[in-house]
């Protein structure tokens, strides 16, 4: 955990470590689950989704395991660090959120459905912390790659909102921002389908037990 010891607060430009003009790893060639390639340009046709839901490793295998997602990774988004490294981002210093980059085929599995699934694996209304895992680094995000998913998000949220605060629960503190401008930075190779490459491994992910509607506004653009 981090900085469990006083609040998270996020570094600010000026704050935020340097970081590299290039990576300082390699990241694997094709996803270990899915055989696809990690990286892109990915095939035509296919779109591309950013979330934030805690520890990624947990949160990366939701995903890969939905039909219709042809690849994830993991990564830093979110912040000022240009190629940070996993020590750099859990100091807290870059300013990044543990992120799942979800590259699907629309015509497979809709964005509205990858919003639940994100919706639904976590608490979105905790700030700076995923249950025992606390810092900024595990904040929830939305980054979106086109006018229809922003739409969609933002709608998504509004509506599971009401859910929530009928069962009980806060605000939602969750971030939707566009991608560009967040660049993914990919996340070194040991993290990439950690939970498939170890089956006992830590896995911080759960929700708050309240379904998410979904189908609450288009996805196009």
């Amino acid at each position: 955990m981090f900085l469990s010891h006083r609040t998270p607060q996020l570094p600010t430009p000026e704050q935020a470590l340097r970081g590299r003009a290039e990576p300082s790893f390699t990241v694997p060639e094709r996803h270990t689950v899915l055989g696809n390639p990690l990286l892109g340009p990915y095939p035509e046709g296919l779109e591309t989704a950013d979330f934030g839901l805690g520890c990624f490793w947990g949160a990366e295998r939701k995903f890969w395991q939905t039909p219709g997602v042809w690849t994830t990774l993991v990564g830093y988004q979110g912040g000022y660090t240009p190629n940070p490294t996993y020590d750099e981002a859990c100091s807290g210093m870059t300013g990044h959120t543990e992120a799942v980059r979800v590259v699907y085929d629309p015509s497979a599995v809709s964005y509205e459905q990858l919003l639940k699934i994100f919706w639904e694996s976590h608490n979105p209304t905790q700030g700076f912390r995923q249950g025992n895992d606390v810092g900024t680094q595990y904040r929830s995000a939305i980054y979106t790659h086109s006018p229809g998913q922003e739409a969609a998000a933002k709608a998504s949220r509004d509506t599971y909102q009401k859910v929530l605060t009928g069962s009980g629960h806060s605000q939602i503190t969750t971030e939707i921002l566009p991608a560009e401008g967040r660049p993914f930075y990919p996340a070194e190779a040991y993290h990439q389908q950690y939970l498939y490459k170890n089956p006992a491994g830590y896995c911080g992910i759960g929700g708050t037990g309240v379904s998410c509607p979904i189908g609450v506004a288009p996805a196009e653009g």
